[in-house]
């Protein structure tokens, strides 16, 4: 029996479609170890995976900022993010490391998969193949590879093709390797130097960008959502989006679920399951401006408490947790701070997107909904009630968005995402 060490930064969103990968494996014969955050612990073994747990810097909750970035109110803009990036992938890499090289030390694997921005995966993936098994990396963003069409993720900017623009390129993507995330590099230079007690090569790529190394990368996401690069990384595969609905707990529905049935619109808005502490970013905001709007405004917190929420108008509905495979299908609109999954999760159902683009690769998010028009980009994570209410009028009921979502869930539908993992992995 095939064995697969599966591991992935504590996030949900990284550990979800990850969960979702190793179910589909298990199921088909396959056995399936997988590390990660102590908390998720019940979450793997629940899909019949085994669990090892992260352990030190590596092991955090990102539920509770304060434990792994005490200080984000210092910094801002692309200090911020450097040093959100640093705290969350680059120092837990020593950590990282051990757990996986005591497994790998421990017991015999027939393929290591992680998640694409795992980077306690360098020391093995700097191995030469024949010392090491393949190893896999699931997708779980928008393609984030250093190429010659577009600038550097993170910009939200378009991608161009023409002479003029790969220049462009070309010096945003030095700006930003060389210059803007130096720091970055050289920490996980010295990290993975002092974990492994071998020094990464000369030309060894961007931290970020670890596209190249992966044996296959498993995007979890469908080409047609993504820039037509001419330079892809060479193993990598659109596998399409994954249902990572099963990767928790079953909960039950709230008890209004039955009024959504009297055929009105409904519009659902979330700030997905991390940023759910200041609801006058998004929730608060789509709530006032959608007040007035003739159906009902679904509102699901992620886990924070409602009453976070403050006075609700009549038209609006809210739960901490809800069934997103029941509740899409019926939406007018999704209104969003740019969550991949979330984001996926719509188009599938043919659903179109106001996004409010938050931190991480939410701006990404936002660019490719503008760029193939299956929504709106309102370019700030705090829009103004107006705005939002403008930006559902314009989506909702008949419109070109969602012709143009509709056309993507079409798409989307001819993916096998779970028999292409499967196939991948047995060929490898």
């Amino acid at each position: 029996m095939p064995h697969y060490l599966f591991a992935s930064t504590p996030l949900y969103g990284h550990v979800a479609p990850l969960i979702a990968a190793g179910r589909h494996l298990v199921e088909a014969g396959h056995q399936v170890t997988m590390l990660t955050g102590s908390r998720f612990e019940a979450n793997v073994r629940g899909a019949g995976l085994g669990f090892a747990p992260l352990s030190g810097r590596a092991d955090f909750d990102e539920r509770d900022l304060e434990s792994y970035l005490p200080e984000r109110d210092r910094h801002h803009g692309v200090a911020l993010s450097q040093y959100q990036i640093q705290n969350t992938f680059i120092h837990p890499i020593p950590d990282q490391w051990r757990a996986l090289r005591s497994l790998l030390d421990d017991q015999r694997f027939d393929a290591v998969a992680v998640d694409h921005l795992f980077a306690g995966a360098v020391p093995l993936l700097v191995r030469p193949r024949a010392r090491r098994p393949p190893v896999v990396a699931f997708g779980i963003g928008p393609v984030a590879q250093i190429t010659r069409d577009a600038p550097p993720a993170g910009m939200a900017m378009q991608p161009s093709w023409s002479v003029a623009g790969r220049l462009r390129n070309r010096a945003l993507n030095l700006l930003a390797t060389r210059i803007v995330f130096r720091d970055t590099q050289q920490l996980a230079r010295r990290l993975v130097h002092e974990a492994s007690g071998e020094p990464l090569p000369a030309g060894f790529p961007f931290i970020l960008d670890l596209s190249r190394l992966f044996d296959r990368l498993l995007q979890l996401g469908p080409r047609e959502f993504e820039y037509p690069l001419t330079d892809f990384a060479p193993g990598l595969r659109f596998a399409g989006p994954l249902d990572t609905s099963g990767s928790s707990p079953a909960r039950p529905l709230p008890d209004w679920w039955d009024a959504l049935d009297d055929g009105r619109p409904i519009v659902h808005v979330t700030q997905g399951t991390l940023d759910n502490r200041d609801f006058s970013s998004l929730i608060q905001p789509a709530l006032q401006g959608l007040a007035d709007f003739d159906g009902h405004v679904v509102v699901s917190t992620g886990g924070a408490p409602i009453e976070a929420l403050g006075a609700l108008p009549a038209n609006a509905r809210t739960a901490e947790f809800l069934p997103y495979d029941r509740l899409l299908p019926r939406l007018s609109a999704l209104v969003t701070n740019g969550g991949y999954g979330t984001t996926l999760l719509a188009l599938r159902h043919g659903v179109p997107l106001v996004v409010a683009p938050g931190a991480e690769d939410k701006p990404e998010v936002a660019a490719r909904v503008q760029y193939f028009g299956v929504g709106i980009n309102l370019r700030t994570g705090r829009p103004t009630p107006p705005r939002i209410a403008e930006a559902v009028r314009a989506v909702a009921g008949a419109s070109p968005h969602r012709e143009r979502a509709r056309a993507l869930a079409e798409a989307i539908t001819r993916y096998r995402p779970l028999e292409t993992i499967r196939n991948e992995f047995e060929r490898l």
